[in-house]
């Protein structure tokens, strides 16, 4: 079964930066997506950022393109989220899972994806 770990998140000011760590652990094969999600309170879980796990063009919703960019280093089993010009709005716990699936279907679908780990929170405020 596929385990994720997140790490990284933190206390910011609007406009600063933070990176974001995901160690995951599990047969995964270069098919699989990864995919970096967020949930702020009372809010549905969103997707933010996904990639394919063996390369390719990346997917982020308009709320971030620009901002967050997606990477991932497949010797270390680690995927990265880098993340500039934080706004309050980007508060968030952050997670990160993988699945099989189309790119964009990843983060667009993300109450289909079954894999969590425990999230990190990402606060962004004055």
């Amino acid at each position: 079964q596929l385990q994720f770990a997140e790490s990284g998140g933190g206390f910011v000011q609007p406009g600063g930066s933070l990176r974001l760590s995901c160690r995951f652990s599990g047969t995964m094969s270069d098919h699989y997506v990864l995919g970096w999600f967020r949930q702020a309170p009372g809010k549905e879980r969103e997707g933010v950022a996904c990639i394919s796990k063996g390369g390719g063009r990346p997917w982020y919703p308009d709320s971030v393109k620009g901002r967050f960019t997606i990477s991932n280093d497949n010797t270390k089993n680690m995927v990265f989220l880098q993340m500039a010009n934080l706004k309050a709005e980007d508060t968030a716990v952050y997670y990160c899972t993988a699945d099989i699936t189309t790119v964009s279907a990843m983060c667009m679908l993300p109450t289909m994806r079954e894999n969590w780990g425990r999230g990190t929170q990402v606060t962004v405020s004055s």
